[in-house]
């Protein structure tokens, strides 16, 4: 185990990663996922086993996968380990794991996560002067916001945001925040303080106070839009979403309209303002009616909502949300069915995507003979594209054996992570393990290449 493996593996997800290791966790494979940890040093595997032995508090097997990982110094490992001994009771221990040292203290990254163990043991003031010198950085500002969050700390806070505000609802942010005056001034921007002023005032149940804000701010600070129409809706301000709706701001208005009027049971009249909306902006309303139509129970007319985009070029395509509902609603025939509708143009276009989402479909459907069948000729003219989809089919078409003798012999890139899920799906989690080069081999074969 060293740290160039870990964060490599970190970076590319080389080795097992975070859904294979939590795949194996949900199949009860957690003396499995711990010995894979400590043996071949594979981070995923600890940080899965390590929440699944502190949700059960075995605080003490916890910190003992770690301990290989905090050895040679992982700073996730260090982090985990600070907060589960401070959960333990064990609070200046913990501390002790990630207190900086005077220069440390200068650094606002170790000051972020020693701030985050202060919360955890309860020292919500300590964490926040921890943070005070580094109010400059906008993301330590969001930091304190995210921190105290439920503490008991919004006054407070609420003072530390008061001049990087002030200046912001001017439109600018040329202010110093920090109390250390050898710094210099912050670098925010003034919506981005705007929004974290009002989300603390609201968390206060100050929702009026920050409705008001942000509105007397808008016509210099734009960009609180989102947030103030968000707002609007959620205390149910139906009248000023309308009037809202009248300016610039129509789009994030009448969707925020429609936000409330669903959330007070008022259906048809949030339908009739979605369709309103597909006038103001027919690529951003056309997604959400969809999705509300979908929510109501009415997907026939979610799907012919979509149609007129299913051949579009850009991301106002909305063919796989409707592909991705029909199969949720257990209809993969019916996707089909708009599949096979597609203009040829736009199939010749996007032939690679659509291939896959057809032979998606066929298995959702159960017709996996007629899928391995199609992957086999795509195959015959793309040697090593196709294996493990071809493999994935087999499978599924009760053929286990013929499928992991394909996947064995072939060259296709990444073949190791599909032999390990075939092997895992039946029960063989430790060949499914061995299955996966270690992190050094991965890492070593990616520098190769």
């Amino acid at each position: 185990m060293n740290l160039d493996d870990l964060a490599w593996q970190r970076q590319f997800d080389g080795g097992i990663d975070v859904p294979m290791a939590e795949y194996f966790a949900k199949q009860g494979q957690l003396e499995l996922l711990i010995k894979t940890a400590v043996d071949r040093g594979e981070w995923f595997c600890a940080e899965v086993a390590v929440r699944e032995l502190s949700e059960a508090g075995e605080f003490e097997r916890a910190l003992t996968v770690l301990e290989p990982f905090v050895a040679v110094g992982w700073p996730f490992a260090v982090r985990k380990s600070a907060e589960i001994t401070i959960r333990q009771g064990r609070i200046e221990d913990g501390l002790a794991l990630v207190r900086p040292d005077a220069a440390g203290l200068e650094s606002a990254f170790e000051s972020r996560w020693f701030a985050e163990a202060l919360v955890t043991a309860g020292r919500v003031d300590e964490a926040i002067e921890v943070l005070t010198p580094h109010l400059g950085e906008p993301w330590i500002l969001e930091s304190l916001v995210d921190l105290t969050n439920g503490e008991h700390r919004d006054a407070r806070v609420l003072e530390l945001l008061a001049p990087c505000a002030e200046r912001a609802r001017g439109g600018t942010a040329d202010c110093r925040c920090s109390t250390d005056e050898g710094r210099t001034g912050c670098r925010h921007q003034p919506s981005a303080v705007l929004v974290l002023h009002a989300r603390v005032l609201e968390r206060m149940g100050r929702a009026d106070e920050a409705i008001r804000m942000l509105g007397s701010v808008l016509p210099d600070v734009p960009r609180v839009a989102w947030l103030y129409a968000g707002l609007l809706a959620g205390q149910g301000r139906i009248e000023q979403l309308r009037e809202l709706a009248t300016g610039e701001h129509v789009k994030l208005a009448l969707i925020g309209c429609a936000d409330a009027l669903e959330g007070q049971g008022r259906f048809q009249e949030a339908e009739a303002v979605l369709r309103e909306a597909l006038e103001a902006d027919p690529e951003y309303a056309r997604r959400r009616l969809m999705t509300f139509l979908a929510r109501r129970g009415r997907l026939d007319e979610a799907v012919e909502v979509g149609r007129p985009t299913y051949e579009f070029q850009d991301s106002g395509n909305l063919f796989y949300e409707a592909v991705d509902l029909l199969i949720k609603d257990g209809r993969p025939e019916r996707a089909l069915e708009l599949l096979d509708g597609l203009g040829a143009a736009y199939v010749d276009a996007h032939s690679a995507h659509l291939r896959h989402t057809r032979i998606r479909l066929l298995a959702k459907a159960g017709r996996y003979a007629e899928g391995v069948a199609e992957a086999k000729a795509l195959s015959a003219q793309e040697p090593d594209q196709w294996d493990t989809t071809l493999a994935w089919l087999l499978d599924l078409d009760g053929r286990t054996d013929e499928a992991l003798d394909l996947l064995r012999s072939s060259t296709e890139f990444g073949v190791h992570r599909a032999v390990s899920e075939i092997l895992s799906r039946h029960g063989h989690y430790a060949e499914a393990i061995a299955a996966i080069p270690t992190v050094s081999a991965q890492r070593e074969a990616w520098e190769r290449r």
